[in-house]
């Protein structure tokens, strides 16, 4: 069976769960999962974790994502990009200095308010669910991280934001937040995720390349390279054997993950020393 890390360069118009299902027919497996749901109109990084690797998804989920958004001023819709229902409209924009000097009170740790049209589950229901039926629910807002936050290029009506975010950043409210801030309202006309985690553009195959590869599994990433920022610990027999029953085993290591390794090469699990023993965070071998 296939396992491993697909990086996919996700086309617009698909869905992140789309991508899954197609990768599930060409890889002839049932156990694919992705880190990190991108919206149908973005595009960009998606990493996709195919058999045992799927282990490795809350992980992948839970670190930072860069983007790069094209910011739409005068415009205000019910979804917070071009895609949604024109709210309201003004041609009485701002320029590119007062834009920046509004970006500082955006950036470091924020409130934000997620919008209706977003996969969120209140009282069992998707938010975006209730949306399209008209109704609105209250929400509570959520505490994010903006790391940076820098105006590339633009003028007048449109211009391009490189942003760098905690998990559960949506880059949509942030732009419609901006278009508040600055009093002529906004949106988010364009996204592209340019790294998640561990991973970035420059890794990403697009699908249309996967669906015509010969041999796609060939392009999976061993899962360990989640894990790249942690040094690696090559274990005795004894201590594999001890890493395999779920066991911890005294090791003074400085406090800290590893990646933990048979002396076969293969990797065992992500590890983590806490008080002088070595404790299994997440196994990865075959059982």
């Amino acid at each position: 069976m296939a396992n491993g890390i697909i990086i996919i360069d996700k086309p617009a118009d698909w869905t992140s769960m789309d991508v899954c299902a197609k990768l599930r027919g060409i890889l002839k497996t049932k156990k694919v999962g992705h880190a990190g749901t991108l919206d149908p109109m973005a595009t960009g990084v998606l990493p996709v974790f195919v058999g045992q690797a799927t282990r490795g998804v809350s992980f992948a989920e839970s670190g930072d994502k860069e983007y790069l958004a094209v910011l739409r001023l005068g415009l205000v819709t019910n979804t917070q990009d071009t895609s949604g229902q024109v709210l309201h409209r003004t041609e009485e924009l701002p320029d590119r200095a007062a834009l920046e000097a509004v970006l500082p009170r955006f950036t470091g740790e924020i409130s934000q308010l997620p919008p209706m049209y977003s996969a969120i589950k209140i009282g069992g229901k998707k938010l975006y669910e209730l949306a399209r039926r008209g109704k609105e629910v209250e929400r509570k807002p959520r505490s994010i991280t903006i790391h940076e936050l820098e105006l590339l290029e633009g003028e007048g009506t449109e211009y391009v934001l490189r942003v760098r975010c905690s998990k559960g950043t949506y880059v949509r409210t942030l732009c419609h937040d901006l278009g508040a801030a600055l009093g002529t309202g906004g949106c988010m006309a364009a996204l592209r995720r340019t790294a998640a985690g561990a991973y970035t553009a420059a890794q990403a195959v697009p699908l249309a390349d996967i669906l015509a590869h010969p041999a796609p599994e060939s392009l999976l990433l061993p899962v360990d390279t989640l894990f790249a920022a942690h040094p690696a610990l090559t274990l005795t027999p004894a201590q594999e054997k001890c890493c395999r029953n779920g066991a911890s085993f005294t090791l003074r290591f400085a406090p800290g993950r590893y990646r933990l390794y048979a002396e076969s090469g293969e990797f065992l699990a992500l590890g983590e020393v806490r008080d002088g023993r070595m404790e299994t965070v997440k196994s990865f071998f075959a059982i």
